[in-house]
């Protein structure tokens, strides 16, 4: 009986991190980014905001798998997306945000302490994919 429970409860808390509601209120705010950081649970960066380039970004984004908009658009100057793992289906937040002639970009994980880089290296992808569109 201990057993069952103790997988009833496992597997409770991986039905809730892949389908818990994602609250724009929550998430969809200001990335406040007033220089790159690189974070335990994500990443901040800032990045130069000419004509097409958040159009060209958030086609990069909308490309990567398992990534869907939550709030926003390049056309209200801000967007939130979540991009959840493959496996466990954790979600993790990328708000990027037009300010001026930047970009402000701030990725963050929602369940845990660390995200291991994964935020990093999705948005370093993302901005080589942006660079070599651009040059």
């Amino acid at each position: 009986m201990f057993f069952w429970t103790i997988v009833l409860i496992v597997v409770a808390g991986l039905a809730w991190i892949r389908f818990a509601p994602s609250d724009p209120e929550v998430w969809h705010v200001d990335p406040q980014v007033t220089a790159d950081q690189d974070l335990a649970g994500g990443v901040r960066r800032r990045i130069p905001a000419e004509d097409g380039t958040f159009e060209a970004l958030d086609r990069i984004i909308l490309a990567t798998p398992r990534t869907e908009v939550l709030a926003g658009s390049v056309e209200d100057g801000k967007v939130t997306y979540i991009t959840r793992s493959q496996w466990m289906g954790f979600p993790d937040y990328t708000t990027v945000m037009r300010n001026e002639d930047v970009l402000e970009l701030h990725a963050r994980l929602r369940f845990g302490q660390s995200d291991m880089g994964v935020n990093k290296q999705r948005v370093e992808g993302w901005l080589q994919m942006l660079d070599g569109q651009r040059g």
